[in-house]
């Protein structure tokens, strides 16, 4: 899913000939918008963040239960 919305913000700023928005002194030439790069960046921090603190859960829930396995009974609610 993160990597279907980085790719659609990817494809938002693109423009037919552009060129990185990164020159100053260049204001005859067509450049890429800089927003959706900018958005695609945050994008893939907050998904990073969202798997590290999955993986701390399972990592907290295995050592409380000793498994991971919903069979086991203690993990049914």
């Amino acid at each position: 899913m993160g990597s279907s919305v980085n790719l659609f913000l990817i494809s938002l700023g693109y423009r037919s000939g552009g060129v990185a928005p990164i020159f100053t002194n260049a204001p005859k030439l067509k450049m890429v918008l800089p927003t959706p790069q900018a958005l695609t960046l945050t994008n893939i921090v907050i998904d990073l963040a969202i798997v590290a603190f999955m993986l701390s859960l399972v990592i907290l829930i295995y050592k409380r239960y000793g498994s991971l396995d919903v069979r086991d009974g203690r993990l049914k609610g």
